[in-house]
């Protein structure tokens, strides 16, 4: 897996949480427990963490405070959770925990197969990148446009175009959630693609971001009348390329 950190919290270890720890290991998917507390999750949650199950057993209805704080860890590091419990415990959470951060439920008693069927699936999904944001980078510098795309292609779905031509053409058979546009091209320059974007239905709501070469004032004005979602200069570097996509896709969830 890509991802290995799984986390099995809740109240206590009960011999319930031991047996389905149990039937994970067996399923060759290594998963710990860990204590429902803000001091507990806080360190044991990181970049590889996969997923998080919440176990809920004996009336046990997990603190808000701890809720809010796993609902921003979650939202962070763009990990999702299931939840386990009676009716109204898993209704207790749903409630207080926006829905797309809930991957799936299980009611007490909990059927183990399904469970861990259900896990690993989620996973095998997770591990193909099945769950990536996609990205299409247009770009007429091949240079360029590999460079960029082996930088992210560890954290997305890339798709490239090398003109603005081949990009209107590949997405009318194709989605993607967020466009890398070039602004200087030839013939079909990045403010053109960006009209014609947007005068389709079918492609009006993509966000657009530009590639710009230059950095000066008059430039810059330029390309922000035009009000895309956003502009990188070139000279931008892995990381904080990086990081400024990671920022946008958590606000725009």
């Amino acid at each position: 897996m890509s991802r290995s950190n799984m986390i099995l919290t809740g109240e206590k270890e009960s011999f319930i949480v031991r047996v389905l720890l149990k039937k994970l290991k067996d399923a060759n998917v290594e998963c710990s427990f860990v204590p429902f507390d803000i001091n507990s999750i806080n360190p044991a949650v990181d970049d590889n963490t996969s997923l998080i199950v919440l176990f809920m057993e004996d009336g046990y209805q997990p603190p808000k405070d701890v809720l809010h704080f796993l609902k921003d860890i979650l939202e962070e590091k763009d990990i999702r959770m299931t939840v386990i419990g009676d009716h109204s415990d898993v209704a207790f959470v749903t409630d207080n925990m926006p829905g797309d951060l809930i991957c799936s439920t299980f009611f007490r008693p909990v059927d183990n197969e399904m469970f861990v069927k259900s896990v690993t699936e989620y996973l095998n999904k997770l591990d193909s990148g099945e769950f990536r944001k996609s990205i299409l980078i247009v770009d007429d510098d091949p240079g360029y446009l590999g460079l960029v795309r082996e930088w992210l292609r560890g954290t997305y779905k890339v798709y490239m175009a090398n003109s603005g031509l081949q990009a209107i053409k590949w997405l009318g058979k194709n989605k993607v959630d967020l466009i890398l546009l070039d602004h200087e091209m030839p013939i079909t320059s990045g403010p053109q693609v960006l009209e014609m974007l947007r005068n389709d239905e079918e492609t009006k709501s993509i966000p657009v971001m530009f590639l710009t070469g230059k950095g000066d004032k008059e430039s810059v004005m330029k390309v922000v009348s035009l009000r895309p979602e956003g502009y990188f200069l070139k000279n931008i570097q892995k990381a904080e390329l990086l990081e400024k996509l990671n920022e946008y896709f958590v606000l725009h969830k």
